[in-house]
């Protein structure tokens, strides 16, 4: 690379600002380190693997680093890499350095609990590492090629990897230093930078020089010691600290201790309890469902996990894994039967939840299900919550408290990658209900830390899920549709449940959530119990057509955003066969009337309704199955429209908005206080957008930096092959407050040769509707006498769009020129009515002709995007027929209800048919 042009690429990179930092005016900072708490939290305790490889990535990095500035008995930074659920750390005096000719002493030090990665603010003086501490970068890192083999680089001391932060980038090593230094306590290494296009002189300032402030914040060193907005606890427990606000210190997690107390202590304990002996099996405890979580001083609070419940027995020797309807599976989990038989005790009895963790940390049972039906590699983790029976004597007298203390010394020195304790928080539900959705776990449950273990189901135990999923019983399928029609898979299995009269109640459908392998051996095996009659009660003559019927013995698991009106799913999606529960005990599961404690919640909410604000879009039943901070909160005080109701909208319109934006870079326009108040754009990808939302990288036309921009996966570009956490990904945008979807014209595959053309036709507030109605018609015309046809919509505010797709033959500045001498055209057969020129002064009686969203980087509102002006318009397809119309259309958030019928009917669905070509003749008339 040149040496002028290796200097920009260096320039630029240390002077990009993360987009944390270009937000962070509008995000507290106390907000912005929760952010990232919960973050790497979510990455705790469980194996990480390399991010995918492709143009398109997943924003949450799976293997995460960060840099810590830390003010302790002196200054320094604390480098630290994810590996195997924990930070892997060294202590860096200088901090990093980009010349390649430093050689910065980093001292290893001791493993760091995967959360304090999210850490920023204030460790209390006298205990370990007191000080301030300061997030100072973070991103994620990969081993360089040939030395993939991690835990051998830190065993031999040789690592070489790439970084990819926010000011860190490009290739490193760190080397162990031999002779006396190897064998100190606290090994020496070297931190150095390699060559690439990244490093940089020494005449050059200092990494460290340069950018001294926080990563998340901006704050500097003495802004984080002054706010002590965040205290970490170094002495919570001695496995895992916890870090809190400091205003909320008595809400923090109360891990179990898993201190060394010894095994003759807990034995002694065991003698106390009463005798008996083990049983065989045991009718387990069950939760009842509720919406929120009770609060009083009592309860405590479990993440929900999404596997098979199981009972581990352990009988000398032997070793059975139970379900809940006590069938043995203990050949289906072999890995964590081998590791109850280790526990150091004769007989135990657990109870618990086999899983699959996730990437991101959370539990999938289509995972689960793969792993255990299909034979995939996926490691299987027990989390114990419970335990029933030890060494002949019964614990569930106990209160849970006393028996999860018990617990902890059982399962002490047990493989945490296969065996560990289901931890717990003594305090605000709520608010772990909240961030457990945010990070799009199943859900919680609370249990009485005071209660005995009581078979069946009890009000001591209580779950409040994220998103609906139960169990349905197989009463039928039909046949793959169009295209596919013949062939050996399946177009939608048909459910229901039983009443309590034993009749099988049709539930709805579901056609996502398998592949085609699964689909075709599913469908195998219903055939195998196919018959003539249909197995559900009272259904319609309409919803039997296409059904083939079964004998109704297969259980499927499956997730939904909600129940409809006329009890029937929504969204449904299925997640893998259940063979641990029979038919006949499929019940439909409701939530239980709420705890006292959260009634005054529901009546907060219902005064909001009485108080005059729109409620078109509020009907529960509409709900995405996204989890909201302050669903109520009003983003449009002119209209009154709350971010639940603009999660509701999204969610309506995802399916149509989707084939628009995906695979496209997107800007989003965000208002974190609402319409009125500050208001900015968002582009690049941070850790804070919601699964389903990925990146593509496009280099800075300047200097060639590659950078991250926000991205919806190309593997959903229609609602037909979308999935549920993609439409979800979209309704998610309420929660970060954005009213405007953005996208290029070109799509991540050929950035530079755009697709779509859009021409804006922005008139003067004084000219008519009919006035702008010509125009567009004029436009129309014009491209048609080119052979060029062209699709319709509103903007959401006064003007329109006339969109045109392309096929990807010539880049932005050829287009660019076209598209200007387009409109100059116009311009001189009419220039009473249009202006090509931006001056405002000049616009008076006319329509600007604005054809400047049709270069590099420029964008244009999303079909079904809200606009963040009062009373939120939305951009709205239309069909060239409505231009006739006496009045301009009026599509807004707040009166969806009276459009939305327009779904069913799209006026641009054959937009991706349409194959066109800008010919040579083309340009030539155009000019």
């Amino acid at each position: 690379m040149p040496a002028a042009k290796r200097k920009a690429s260096r320039n630029a990179s240390a002077k990009k600002p993360s987009a944390r930092q270009l937000s962070s005016k509008s995000i507290a900072p106390a907000d912005a380190v929760d952010e990232q708490l919960a973050r790497y939290r979510s990455m705790r305790d469980f194996d990480i693997t390399a991010e995918p490889s492709g143009g398109l990535e997943d924003t949450r990095e799976t293997l995460p680093f960060c840099i810590q500035k830390h003010a302790a008995s002196h200054l320094h930074y604390d480098f630290r890499l994810g590996w195997n659920g924990v930070l892997k750390s060294w202590a860096c005096a200088k901090g990093p350095s980009y010349t390649v000719k430093d050689k910065r002493l980093a001292v290893q030090v001791e493993d760091h609990p995967m959360e304090y990665g999210g850490f920023e603010g204030i460790i209390p003086a006298g205990q370990y590492g007191g000080g301030t501490v300061m997030l100072w970068d973070q991103g994620s890192w990969a081993p360089q090629k040939g030395y993939e083999d991690v835990d051998a680089g830190l065993r031999d001391g040789h690592l070489k990897f790439t970084l990819d932060g926010t000011k860190m980038h490009g290739k490193w090593a760190l080397i162990r230093m031999g002779g006396k230094a190897d064998t100190e306590k606290k090994p020496n290494w070297l931190l150095i930078k390699e060559h690439d296009d990244f490093e940089r002189a020494a005449k050059d300032p200092g990494v460290t020089d340069a950018e001294p402030n926080s990563v998340v914040t901006n704050r500097s060193i003495e802004q984080i010691a002054a706010s002590k907005d965040h205290v970490w606890n170094s002495k919570a427990t001695n496995s895992s600290p916890e870090a809190s606000h400091s205003q909320d210190s008595q809400d923090e997690a109360q891990q179990v201790p898993r201190h060394k107390s010894g095994i003759g202590a807990t034995r002694k304990q065991i003698a106390s309890l009463p005798r008996e002996l083990q049983p065989k099996f045991l009718k387990p405890q069950l939760a009842q469902e509720t919406e929120l979580p009770p609060e009083d001083s009592d309860w405590i609070y479990e993440l929900k996990l999404d596997g098979y419940r199981m009972q581990a027995r352990k009988d000398g020797a032997k070793v059975q894994m139970l379900t809940r309807s006590g069938l043995d599976w203990t050949d289906r989990v072999r890995s964590v039967a081998a590791e109850v038989a280790k526990l150091p005790f004769k007989q135990v009895t657990l109870d618990g939840e086999v899983v699959v963790v996730a990437e991101n940390g959370t539990t999938n049972f289509a995972d689960l299900q793969a792993s255990m039906q299909e034979g995939a590699r996926k490691p299987l983790t027990y989390f114990s919550f419970d335990l029933l029976h030890i060494d002949g004597h019964n614990p569930r007298g106990l209160p849970l408290l006393e028996r999860k203390k018990l617990l902890a010394e059982v399962v002490l020195n047990a493989d945490e990658h296969i065996l560990q304790i289901s931890e717990h928080l003594t305090a605000n539900g709520r608010a772990m209900f909240r961030k457990a959705c945010e990070l799009h776990a199943e859900g919680i449950v609370s249990k009485r830390g005071s209660a005995l273990y009581t078979p069946g189901r009890s009000a001591a135990w209580v779950k409040c899920k994220c998103l609906h999923e139960q169990e349905f019983v197989i009463g039928g399928f039909t046949l793959p549709g169009k295209g596919n029609a013949g062939g050996p898979g399946l177009g939608a299995l048909l459910l229901g449940y039983y009443d309590d009269e034993g009749n099988l109640i049709y539930a709805g459908r579901t056609g996502t959530g398998f592949t085609h392998v699964f689909a075709a051996r599913l469908r195998k095996r219903l055939e195998t119990i196919q018959c003539d009659k249909c197995p559900f009660v009272k259904l319609s003559i309409g919803l039997q057509k296409g059904a083939v019927w079964v004998v109704p013995e297969l259980v499927a698991q499956v997730r939904f955003a909600t129940w409809t009106a006329i009890d029937q799913l929504r969204q449904a999606a299925f997640l893998g066969l259940r063979e641990d529960k029979p038919a006949k005990q499929v019940r439909r599961e409701t939530a239980a009337p709420m705890p006292k404690s959260s009634r005054s919640e529901r009546r907060t909410a219902t005064s909001v309704k009485r108080a005059g604000v729109d409620n078109s879009l509020s009907d529960p039943l509409l709900h995405p199955p996204v989890r909201l901070t302050h669903p109520e909160k009003v983003l449009d005080p002119t209209s009154g429209l709350t971010k639940q109701q603009l999660a509701d909208y999204y969610w309506a319109v995802s399916t149509a908005m989707l084939p628009h934006i995906v695979d496209r870079p997107l800007s989003l326009v965000r208002v974190p206080e609402g319409i009125g108040k500050e208001q900015f754009f968002q582009k690049h990808v941070t850790s804070t957008l919601p699964p389903g939302f990925g990146s593509i990288t496009v280099p800075n036309k300047k200097t060639g930096v590659p950078e991250k921009y926000i991205a919806l996966s190309k593997s959903a570009r229609s609602a037909k092959s979308a999935t549920s956490a993609t439409l979800g990904a979209i309704a998610s945008l309420a929660q970060m407050s954005v009213l405007e979807v953005h996208p290029w014209g070109s799509t991540g595959s050929d950035l530079e040769r755009p697709d779509r053309l859009v021409f804006d036709l922005d008139p003067d507030e004084s000219l008519s509707w009919a006035v702008l109605a010509g125009a567009a018609a004029d436009v129309r015309k014009r491209l048609k006498a080119r052979g060029l046809e062209s699709f319709l919509k509103t903007t959401g505010g006064k003007g329109l769009h006339i969109v045109m797709p392309i096929e990807p033959e010539f880049e932005w500045p050829e287009i660019k020129r076209f598209c200007r001498d387009f409109v100059v055209l116009m311009e001189r057969a009419n220039p009473t009515l249009y202006l090509t020129k931006m001056t405002k002064s000049a616009r008076a009686g006319k329509i600007y002709l604005d054809y400047l969203r049709n270069e590099r980087g420029a964008t244009a509102i999303a079909p079904y995007s809200p606009r963040a002006r009062a009373n939120v318009g939305v951009a709205v397809p239309l069909a060239w027929s409505e231009l006739k119309s006496p009045a301009r259309p009026d599509f807004r958030v707040g009166n969806f209800a009276e459009w939305s019928h327009r779904l069913k009917k799209d006026p641009w669905a054959k937009m991706f048919q349409v194959k066109q070509h800008i010919t040579p003749t083309a340009f030539s008339r155009a000019s």
